[in-house]
């Protein structure tokens, strides 16, 4: 039957003392398949009366709940008690499977901010950047949690033994309010950025929502409760969107850089030309790209380009960084469907003649690297992400004047991607078609652009006026 299980195992009992060598409790620890379960007592005589009654029910053949740990006879009518630690490892175990490496992060790091409100007690308890380190590495990660080092562990076991039951929030509003505070607060205390408040706003419900589903809550405490979200800025800094003349500067300032720019040129013009997101170039290959022909010269019977030939890029996958401790193959980065599309739909996306040039050099120059991608690091399998980081960083320091390397002007290599989509819009292209070359839906492409189509203004005005006289 569903939530039942007779893979039962009782462990010994563990004595539990602090720093001075005292006795402070006595801990039965048992598993139902592969799920841990721990229960604490003052003394001896009670943890080892527990201990028996679970060896009892295990030897006699008794079916086990996977959602309480406990017999199924013992038929507890009171809401089943669990910590909130290890309710949050158990609802990012059950996410894990089906969650992308980077949705996984996120669900660790919204975790990991909220738990501090769950604490009991500070006594004992390992300093604030250890905890958080422990969490969000180790303890909240299914495919680390068993590999966690002794300082990372001890920091865990800690919270084992000193988060409230997840129970403590049914009728506690002041308790509610405080995890949302915390999940939605820098370790600082300060308020996070908006984008993360309404994120990590939205998993903590999730995870309620799941602690209903589980029997833990009778409802959900988080959506009785009255909240404002913060205002979010969707809009692109049009400080941030550069020019043709400062991209071909840049790109300049790229190919200059030794050991890697040269390979990382059409990287970058990718973004500026094509809109395409870092992970979408990063995992690029030969047969993503139709070039168009090249023509005879009749005069010299050699082979050249067309001045205003395009090409066609044609995107199936993309490749965002996530890191190796969360990607089920143990790469740095996670190969998934496009953003906003489903598996095995592409996007087709127009190369103009500047970046047909550019991709035709960087093919003839370069070989397909590991996995048949057209990017790739000096000494490494993957392009690593530091690698065309510090590249950025150091083009704008070489080709943008002072003043301009202190703006926002291309801070990130993401906003090449802007000044592309925002070029498309001011050239006239209509926002259905530039939402189909970018990936986005109409509604996203103008409330994030909106500031970034200039003129519009202006010929608003003209309109009316020709009206009005």
């Amino acid at each position: 039957m569903k939530n039942l299980t007779y893979n039962v195992r009782v462990y010994s009992i563990e004595v539990r003392k602090n720093k001075d060598g005292k006795v402070t409790s006595y801990r039965v620890a048992w598993q139902t398949t592969t799920k841990t379960w721990k229960r604490s007592f003052k003394n001896a005589a009670q943890a080892d009366t527990f201990r028996g009654a679970l060896l009892t029910a295990a030897r006699s053949g008794e079916a086990f709940s996977t959602l309480t740990g406990e017999p199924v006879s013992w038929g507890r009518t009171d809401p089943p008690e669990m910590s909130w630690y290890d309710f949050a490892c158990k609802f990012a175990d059950m996410k894990w499977k089906n969650a992308a490496a980077k949705y996984r992060q996120d669900i660790a790091r919204a975790l990991t901010a909220a738990t501090p409100a769950m604490y009991t007690t500070t006594r004992g308890k390992p300093d604030d950047r250890t905890l958080r380190s422990a969490m969000h590495r180790w303890g909240f990660n299914t495919k680390q949690r068993q590999q966690a080092p002794e300082e990372a562990a001890a920091a865990l076991r800690w919270l084992a033994d000193n988060t409230k039951p997840i129970s403590a929030l049914t009728d506690d509003a002041g308790l509610v309010r405080d995890l949302l505070d915390s999940a939605t607060s820098l370790l600082d205390g300060t308020r996070a950025a908006p984008s993360t408040v309404r994120k990590h706003r939205m998993l903590l419900s999730n995870a309620l929502d799941y602690a209903v589903e589980l029997k833990l809550l009778p409802a959900n405490p988080l959506k009785a409760l009255k909240w404002k979200p913060p205002a979010n800025a969707y809009g692109v800094d049009r400080r941030s969107v550069i020019n043709h003349t400062q991209a071909k500067a840049l790109l300049a300032a790229v190919a200059a850089q030794e050991p890697s720019g040269k390979r990382l040129v059409a990287f970058f013009a990718l973004m500026y030309y094509a809109a395409l997101r870092p992970e979408e170039a990063i995992n690029l290959r030969r047969d993503n790209i139709t070039l168009p022909p090249l023509r005879k010269n009749e005069e010299t019977g050699e082979r050249e380009e067309l001045a205003d030939a395009w090409g066609e890029l044609h995107l199936l996958k993309a490749a965002p960084y996530a890191g190796r401790d969360w990607t089920d193959t143990g790469q740095a980065r996670e190969e998934r469907a496009l953003k906003h599309r489903a598996a095995g739909h592409t996007r087709t996306v127009p190369i103009p003649p500047p970046l047909v040039r550019i991709l035709r050099a960087h093919l003839a120059e370069f070989n397909e690297g590991p996995q048949g991608r057209l990017f790739y690091g000096v000494k490494a399998d993957d392009l690593p992400f530091i690698t065309y980081r510090r590249a950025w960083k150091a083009a704008r320091k070489k080709a943008l004047t002072e003043m301009e390397f202190a703006s926002p002007l291309a801070a990130r290599p993401y906003d090449l991607r802007h000044a592309c989509v925002s070029t498309w819009l001011n050239a006239g292209v209509s926002a259905p078609q530039v939402a189909e070359w970018a990936g986005h839906s109409v509604d996203v492409l103008l409330r994030i652009y909106a500031k970034c189509i200039v003129g519009q203004d202006e010929a608003a005005k003209r309109r009316i006026i020709d009206i009005l006289i």
